[in-house]
């Protein structure tokens, strides 16, 4: 079971709260939350209620202020990223698109199949000559997408489905969520 204890202060200080699922709201628990400790699992964190906002992926470890992962301002909602089934390890597939609405060329992630691509992507240009990445289709596996080459800049969570837009944000490099980091 996925586990992560929020604090109301920086460096694990003031009240806390437990969480093992999603959140929508933290401030429901909290009055802020400035620091966490992820026992098990791993989890999005956002800097908005909702889910909305700013994405922060966490594994794993001890975040003693999230001032220093970039944030402008404190966790306000959370969301457990399940983890990957014994049975489906491997099964990584998405479609990735040049343009928004599936549009322009097209590449498929697969994990396992070849001679479709079978590794994270740290740069669409270096890759496939893409200057960004404006929608996909993730059809197994959960995904991060970065803004910057080489996994930096803000991320983006991506699970099972269709996403036909990103609301103005363009990615440039990918990577899968492996069972290894839980």
């Amino acid at each position: 079971m996925a586990v992560i204890t929020f604090y109301e202060d920086r460096n694990f200080g003031g009240r806390s709260y437990d969480c093992s699922s999603d959140c929508s709201d933290l401030s429901s628990y909290l009055s802020h939350c400035y620091s966490c400790r992820v026992h098990s699992g791993c989890f999005m964190l956002y800097d908005r209620p909702n889910y909305m906002g700013n994405q922060y992926f966490v594994k794993r470890g001890e975040y003693p202020d999230c001032m220093s992962m970039g944030m402008s301002d404190w966790f306000r909602s959370c969301r457990m990223i399940p983890m990957v089934n014994s049975l489906t390890v491997g099964s990584y597939r998405m479609r990735i698109y040049e343009r928004e609405n599936f549009g322009g060329q097209m590449m498929k992630m697969m994990d396992g199949s070849l001679p479709l691509m079978t590794d994270d992507c740290d740069s669409f240009m270096d890759r496939y000559r893409w200057s960004n990445c404006m929608s996909c289709h993730a059809m197994d596996g959960h995904w991060l997408m970065y803004e910057q080459p080489h996994y930096r800049g803000r991320m983006r969570y991506f699970w099972p489905g269709e996403y036909r837009s990103f609301d103005g944000m363009k990615f440039m490099s990918m990577r899968r969520i492996m069972d290894s980091w839980y």
